[in-house]
């Protein structure tokens, strides 16, 4: 059985400070974007598992009408198939968000490098300090 939780980390991927530096934000959405591949591959994994345990049932059923035992066993047994037939299209419904989601982050990695990157290349390697965004401001 599947936990659904990032294996060795915490629950939450990145911390929700309030630290927007260039190289915290690369690393925030970055392992986000791990977080939901990650997550992806076990919703996927979990899918399959429902799948073949619904399709089971299916064959148990038939096998329970089979053997000519009380049509009530074989009416349960066809519920568990169609609840885990259900339980399987929502965990698919889930996985396609879930890849949906490790996508976009991966593209808004890539824009913000693309968009900052540069910046913070120049900024890194100044000798002088930079004022704070908002000191001309005043």
């Amino acid at each position: 059985m599947s936990d659904l939780t990032p294996r060795g980390t915490s629950a939450a991927p990145a911390p929700a400070d309030g630290d927007n530096r260039y190289k915290a934000v690369q690393a925030k959405l970055d392992k986000l974007g791990k977080a939901m591949d990650d997550a992806t591959l076990e919703l996927e994994g979990l899918r399959r598992s429902m799948q073949a345990n619904a399709n089971d049932a299916g064959d148990m059923a038939q096998d329970i009408a089979n053997a000519m035992l009380d049509p009530k066993f074989v009416q349960l047994t066809r519920a568990v198939e169609t609840a885990l037939d259900g339980a399987t299209r929502e965990v698919r419904t889930l996985c396609d968000t879930a890849q949906e989601t490790a996508d976009l982050t991966h593209q808004t990695r890539r824009t913000h490098s693309k968009l900052y990157g540069a910046l913070d290349d120049i900024r890194s390697n100044r000798r002088e300090r930079t004022p704070k965004p908002g000191f001309f401001n005043r």
